[in-house]
């Protein structure tokens, strides 16, 4: 059993000051009898996908570093729809203009109605089957895309670009550039779209452009990752910078899919737990001792007890 927590720890959030008061005992309980065995930090420069999302991939046994994660092709074959075609998730939202910057909103806040949504991408097909896409509705903000030019296509997660100047991010190889191109002609075509017209006039955030992820086609050999769970529960809340939020997350958390890993701990002796934040994972393993050292531990936690807050904070400072 492979336990991944994203936002374990958020750079979004006032730290150690978020830890005040944060009691997590199935996490601590854990940490007495496992190890930190690997750490994964962000190079420079920031990679496109999130530590949560490149050590998923390791499961999966595609290169920890690779640029193309196709997620939305992945995603798909969990749902039994099996292809090697390139794939890749679409997401309306918001780029907010600045001065000298355009910073993505976090599409969560647009809360895009289905019909909203639907209408969106009724306007925009004639332009991306253009190009050579198939883009089907999923759900207000995920449209599936399907297209030659999305083989290649290195695209940042949706997470890594939420709150950030969009520049630092946007695809700037050759075979971006017809993504490029349809970017700045949907902005010309929403911007006197109706259903913005309409959101305008109740004060909303309107649909300007959209975000590609998850772009790339299945590499040769993908599996199912055996017992891999990736926990969003904190996600939101993290992306949001909301203290108290995070904080009854968290305790969420503990109380279930903690408290679950504990007890297939205690039943089996097995588990790996990663904690992450956004530049950062950390992975615990349950790891082989003799009689003697597994008595050492249980001492020493007797004595030092290990703790959570101390874990989550090396998330953030090391």
């Amino acid at each position: 059993m492979h336990l991944i927590i994203p936002y374990a720890a958020s750079h979004a959030l006032p730290f150690p000051e978020a830890l005040h008061g944060l009691q997590l005992r199935n996490l601590q309980a854990l940490l007495a009898h496992l190890q930190r065995q690997q750490t994964l930090q962000d190079p420079e420069p920031t990679p496109l996908h999130l530590p949560h999302e490149r050590l998923q991939a390791q499961a999966l046994g595609w290169p920890l570093e690779a640029s193309v994660l196709p997620w939305a092709a992945w995603q798909q074959l969990q749902q039994g729809h099996a292809s090697r075609e390139p794939q890749a998730w679409m997401t309306p939202c918001h780029w907010q203009v600045g001065m000298d910057q355009v910073v993505m909103a976090d599409p969560a806040h647009l809360r895009l109605s289905d019909e909203e949504s639907q209408q969106l991408l009724q306007a925009m097909q004639p332009f991306l089957q253009e190009d050579g896409l198939h883009v089907t509705w999923h759900s207000p903000l995920l449209w599936h895309v399907r297209g030659e030019i999305l083989g290649d296509l290195a695209t940042a997660s949706l997470d890594r670009v939420i709150g950030q100047n969009i520049k630092h991010w946007l695809p700037d190889t050759p075979s971006a550039r017809p993504l490029q191109r349809l970017q700045s002609e949907m902005q010309m075509l929403l911007y006197n779209h109706p259903v913005n017209d309409a959101r305008e006039a109740r004060r909303q955030h309107t649909v300007n452009s959209f975000w590609l992820h998850g772009a790339g086609a299945l590499p040769n050999g993908t599996s199912q990752p055996l017992a891999v769970t990736v926990v969003s529960g904190l996600r939101a809340s993290a992306l949001e910078g909301d203290e108290r939020a995070w904080q009854s997350a968290w305790q969420t958390l503990d109380a279930t899919a903690l408290a679950e890993a504990l007890q297939h701990f205690q039943a089996t002796g097995q588990l790996t737990l990663s904690l992450c934040s956004e530049h950062r994972a950390h992975t615990y393993t349950a790891a082989s001792a003799s009689w003697p050292q597994r008595t050492w531990r249980q001492v020493r936690h007797w004595i030092h007890p290990a703790s959570s807050s101390a874990a989550l904070q090396a998330l953030i400072t090391p």
